[in-house]
């Protein structure tokens, strides 16, 4: 085996965190076979931490593919690592790479421009972890007042809200979530302006934009998302 590539944190089935020692156990197994660990940070990258997941989870791969995120939303990918696979690429070395938006300008000058904010204020990070919380343990809150099953998951700035009454630890898991009491949720939010990933498989994500008011709205409408799901159950 060549190589692994993973999201170290799941986000195309929903938000699902790694199980205790996979990320581990996954750079043990590499390094011993010498293979090559690549993570998917296009979802988790900036998102995890202000370093991703593998600083969350002090995991460090041999390569990192990022997405957008990394252009402040612009159109822009970037992949690194290890000094000895960047050498390979060209002109450095024998591997041609190249994509139509390698180095686009103006995206990396808005991705600089967004690196350059986070790091004058390493706080952005904690504010909008901190707002993720405070909007996850409401949803929580007023799924157990309503007895709506669901489990809320979430890594840094990402989360899932899974119709479940247990924890979803794979694809298995999240397919066994109530998808129509997801669409009730997802509809009544769209009408009164709030706007979820529209299926139960994405993560959703919170900004520095988001503050108070938008977490005490959110969750007003919420509550009333959860109290007509909860009128299917009587």
């Amino acid at each position: 085996i060549a190589a692994i590539i993973v999201e170290p944190v799941a986000g195309n089935m929903g938000c699902v965190p790694p199980a205790p020692g996979f990320l581990e156990t996954l750079r043990e197994v590499t390094k011993a076979h010498g293979a090559v660990l690549i993570f998917d940070e296009v979802m988790c990258g900036f998102r995890a931490s202000s370093g991703g997941a593998q600083k969350r989870y002090n995991i460090k791969p041999d390569l990192t593919c990022l997405g957008k995120i990394v252009g402040g939303g612009m159109p822009l990918a970037v992949f690194g690592g290890s000094r000895e696979i960047m050498n390979q690429i060209a002109p450095a070395g024998p591997i041609y790479q190249a994509g139509t938006l390698s180095g686009n300008p103006i995206a990396v000058t808005s991705g600089l421009a967004t690196l350059s904010i986070l790091q004058r204020d390493p706080t952005v990070f904690k504010q909008v972890e901190d707002t993720t919380i405070a909007l996850c343990e409401g949803f929580e809150r007023l799924a157990a007042q309503y007895n709506v099953p669901v489990v809320v998951q979430r890594v840094g700035s990402m989360f899932t809200i899974f119709f479940t009454d247990k924890p979803v630890k794979n694809f298995e898991d999240a397919s066994a979530c109530n998808e129509e009491q997801f669409k009730m949720f997802f509809h009544h939010n769209l009408s009164h302006g709030i706007y979820y990933a529209p299926s139960p498989y994405e993560s959703n994500f919170v900004s520095i934009c988001h503050k108070s008011s938008e977490v005490e709205r959110t969750l007003a409408v919420a509550d009333e998302a959860f109290k007509k799901i909860s009128d299917t159950l009587l």
